[in-house]
């Protein structure tokens, strides 16, 4: 008898939806209140997003900003019918560690109000912007778990110069002993013992695609899904130029955003791919197995 195929690992699928204009790269070159007088983009990009979607037969979770869901709910709508998952990016993009406790539950209040309203779905899910829970604020998880979310895909375990949690794992964990809530770091491999971000991106965006192609097998050979996300502006090579943004921040913004789209239908085909709610449940029940599995605590 022939060997049966190996059931390929689902990995999980993401779009961070928020304008062209609410990037972190941009955030000291465009006012905040100039955003509703700027070229709206979001609407048509996430539409091809859906068709590409569609095409691939594949699910997604769609990390929605509050502020985008107010603007755009029949948008938010369409993604919900389409059968994808709606889930929070917070509400206009402001990164956690600039926040404390309180501003941070009324952010994830207003966000989740928007959102739910919008899509007609519970939203249990959360992407913090930037992945800016890290060292600086392990009390957002708290707040994560007081507020009911499930999970949520908010760390980056790298060193950056705009963000990471180096000593955090790279996998699924726990971040609270009293709490189910369970945090899906964004993924990295590993290279001559060094970790790299491999999750998407501009990461994605920006390597060939065979580096990220080896870092999910990397990931998939250990039996573990990956975590990929990407945005719906990098698909859009024709959107506003902000030529007053330091030369790094333009650098990675436009670069490659013609190649964006093939390069993830070709992603699309060469992996199998689902919500990251899906992805959460079936890591949820891997760490049950194993309960002695480590929390990360707030001194690490």
């Amino acid at each position: 008898m022939p060997a049966p195929h190996p059931v390929p690992v689902i990995n999980g699928l993401s779009v961070d939806v928020e304008e062209w204009f609410q990037v972190g790269a941009f955030e000291n070159v465009i006012d905040r209140a100039d955003w509703d007088s700027l070229a709206s983009r979001v609407e048509r990009n996430v539409q091809a997003i859906l068709a590409m979607f569609d095409a691939a037969g594949v699910k997604a979770t769609f990390f929605t900003l509050g502020w985008v869901a107010q603007r755009h709910p029949a948008l938010i709508r369409a993604i919900a019918d389409a059968g994808h998952e709606v889930a929070s990016h917070g509400w206009d993009h402001q990164r956690v560690f600039t926040l404390d406790p309180a501003t941070f539950a009324a952010d994830l209040a207003r966000a989740r109000d928007a959102l739910e309203q919008a899509s007609g779905q519970a939203v249990t899910g959360y992407r913090a912007p930037s992945f800016s829970i890290d060292a600086r604020n392990p009390w957002a998880h708290e707040v994560l778990a007081q507020a009911g979310y499930a999970y949520s895909s908010s760390v980056a375990p790298i060193v950056h110069d705009h963000y990471g949690w180096r000593e955090a794992p790279r996998f699924a964990f726990r971040p609270l002993e009293h709490s189910a809530l369970l945090e899906i770091p964004v993924t990295t491999a590993e290279l001559a013992g060094r970790r790299m971000a491999a999750g998407g991106g501009g990461f994605f965006r920006l390597l060939p695609y065979g580096v990220s192609a080896w870092a999910i097998r990397q990931v998939n050979a250990a039996g573990r899904p990956a975590a990929f996300y990407f945005h719906p502006w990098e698909i859009d090579p024709d959107q506003p130029r902000q030529d007053r943004a330091p030369w790094r921040s333009r650098f990675r913004h436009y670069t490659n955003l013609s190649v964006m789209a093939p390069k993830l239908e070709r992603l699309l085909r060469d992996f199998a791919w689902g919500r990251m709610d899906e992805v959460a449940a079936r890591e949820a029940a891997r760490l049950a197995e194993h309960p002695a599995s480590p929390v990360l605590s707030a001194a690490a």
